[in-house]
């Protein structure tokens, strides 16, 4: 599984993590999460350098972690402290592999690659997941699919019209004006339809479900598996001031080769204290996510195997735009990745 090493991935949704261990299996890998006892997160593999037990089944004295094998101890830094055996010496190679993290926004951000690199900075702005002025109603689940599989998905949503039917779909939808932007890692897919009946979604939260609306479907992609997608009705004329506004929150990270963990939200500016609201946000992501994406995206993984997508050289719509310049960034972000990192071990060799 050939993946970015040196960027943030999202591992949980912040409150998932507590003193108490937490497992995952993130980037191929098994990992064990906690937070200190200041509160900070700490994330390490799962896994001991001895007679590689889980860490995860032994037990945390202050903010170290003791094998439940054979009393090994371990830092946050993932350095042994302790051998309990024989004269206490601590081979070299006693130490476990941990990783940077934030927790920024109510997410646990990872980065996989060279901790050197880490930089906040970097992480992308989901600031409206813990904005007052929004709503927020979210949850996860696993696609036993490739995580790029998913963000094709999401990054071309021509399949509203058609799989998610019901609740989503808009007439004009198919015709209306598609605009793909990039800046830097970044892919944007913009579309607008100035003059439509209101997706039935929308429908229960306007004055006059009937009138018409200028309808928008705005998508950004962050490589190489977070997306945000604002979508937004105002009845035509009124200025966007005036619409309802969700922001969608649909995050990638890869367990492994065909499997994803996929962490979704939806963010609203309307009925912020409505329990009536939160369980028609709530219905609408189990239909449309687990009862209508997820199955449809493993068919198609089962459908290619093991096998990458462009190999297979599929036809291409218009409507395809922006997946393919997400997939083609992403490819290009991961060969350069890999280039400069067999420079560099050459130079140091």
């Amino acid at each position: 599984m050939k993946l970015l090493k040196n960027i943030w991935y999202v591992a949980a949704w912040s409150h998932e993590i507590g003193e108490s261990f937490t497992t995952r299996e993130l980037l191929g890998e098994p990992m064990l999460f906690y937070r200190k006892q200041d509160g900070s997160p700490v994330a390490m593999i799962d896994r001991c350098p001895h007679r590689f037990a889980p860490l995860s089944m032994g037990k945390r004295i202050g903010d170290t972690v003791e094998c439940g094998y054979h009393g090994l101890q371990f830092d946050c830094s993932g350095k042994c402290t302790l051998n309990p055996h024989g004269d206490g010496r601590i081979p070299q190679a006693a130490r476990v592999r941990t990783f940077s993290v934030v927790d920024r926004h109510g997410l646990i951000w990872l980065w996989a690659g060279d901790p050197a690199r880490a930089d906040a900075g970097l992480i992308p702005d989901y600031g409206h997941l813990v904005s007052p002025r929004l709503k927020t109603v979210g949850d996860q689940m696993i696609h036993q699919a490739h995580y790029e599989l998913v963000v094709d998905n999401l990054m071309d949503l021509s399949h509203v019209n058609y799989l998610h039917a019901p609740y989503q779909k808009v007439d004009e939808f198919l015709k209306a004006k598609h605009d793909v932007v990039q800046s830097g890692a970044t892919i944007e897919s913009r579309r607008t339809i100035p003059s439509t009946r209101a997706p039935q979604s929308f429908r229960p939260f306007l004055a006059d479900p009937d009138a018409p609306v200028e309808y928008w479907l705005n998508i950004r992609w962050h490589a190489p598996g977070c997306c945000m997608l604002e979508t937004g009705v105002v009845p035509v004329g009124q200025p966007r001031e005036n619409a309802l506004v969700r922001i969608g929150t649909h995050i990638t990270t890869p367990v492994g080769p065909s499997c994803t963990r996929y962490l979704y939200a939806s963010s609203r500016n309307y009925r912020l204290d409505d329990p009536l609201a939160d369980n028609e946000t709530a219905r609408w992501q189990q239909m449309g996510f687990h009862e209508q994406d997820k199955p449809m995206i493993e068919a198609v993984q089962t459908r290619m195997g093991d096998r990458e997508l462009l190999s297979m050289r599929p036809i291409l719509l218009a409507t395809d735009g922006a997946a393919i310049r997400a997939r083609r960034l992403l490819a290009a972000m991961i060969d350069e990745e890999t280039r400069v990192g067999e420079a560099e071990s050459t130079v140091t060799a």
